[in-house]
């Protein structure tokens, strides 16, 4: 922990630093940079132009792209990427949220803050994998989750008499590194099953073990059947019955 807050002080001084110099056309958010250099200190090898595209990381061949959502605007990297060698998807999910309100991006002055009720968990992932699905299955693509303690700051320049819905969100500063999955081949997206399921599992036993929408749970058994690690084994009913297609 000690280390990732050295590193947040040091992104924000950085970011400051080019701000005030007018460096650079836009700020990268927070949870990108520091994540860039948690997992390459060096800035020798960030920033490294392959194949006509700029990859995040690359160090001896192996490539790391950080994607804090939207995995769709992948898809030409990783056709690109991924035909040179290994590249490692990181992907950061925010555990536990504290949501700090500011009145503006100026003065940043702090109105209140409070604790996210919500949990995140490795299943939030599920709806960003649709747009990349054809590339889970090339040997040379790789998944990290990285599970987060982080506070989310909000502007209050939403639509809503408190100006709260419709808001856009500032920034996100990372805390805490609670948890990191990596998932190197498809075998590996089993952990994307909730252990609690039973040998046969319907889409609402899904989404109530992993405690997602039934509209991402739809999303997520089309993955996981598309990659093969669960197969239809009958309906009951209009409902699709599934089981896992090697025994865990």
């Amino acid at each position: 922990m000690d280390n990732l807050q050295n590193l947040v002080a040091a992104t924000k001084e950085k970011q400051e630093r080019e701000e005030k110099n007018g460096i650079g056309t836009y700020k990268e958010k927070t949870v990108h940079a520091v994540l860039k250099q948690y997992y390459e200190p060096d800035e020798a090898y960030q920033e490294q132009r392959i194949g006509g595209y700029v990859a995040d990381i690359c160090r001896d061949g192996h490539i790391i792209e950080i994607q804090t959502r939207s995995f769709y605007r992948l898809k030409d990297k990783l056709e690109a990427f991924l035909a040179l060698g290994d590249v490692t998807v990181v992907y950061p999910i925010p555990y536990m949220k504290w949501v700090i309100w500011l009145k503006d991006a100026q003065s940043k002055e702090e109105v209140s803050r409070r604790k996210s009720p919500k949990k995140g968990s490795v299943y939030d992932v599920m709806r960003e994998l649709y747009g990349i699905k054809t590339y889970l299955s090339h040997p040379n693509f790789h998944l990290k989750l990285v599970l987060l303690n982080m506070e989310e700051y909000r502007l209050l320049n939403g639509w809503s008499h408190d100006r709260k819905r419709g808001s856009k969100r500032f920034d996100r500063i990372p805390l805490e590194i609670v948890n990191e999955i990596t998932l190197n081949e498809t075998a590996d997206y089993v952990m994307l099953l909730p252990p609690e399921l039973e040998e046969v599992f319907t889409t609402t036993d899904y989404s109530k073990a992993a405690k997602i929408t039934i509209k991402n749970a739809r999303t997520a058994l089309h993955i996981l059947a598309y990659l093969g690690v669960i197969k239809k084994v009958g309906k009951k009913g209009n409902t699709i019955l599934y089981s896992v297609s090697d025994p865990r």
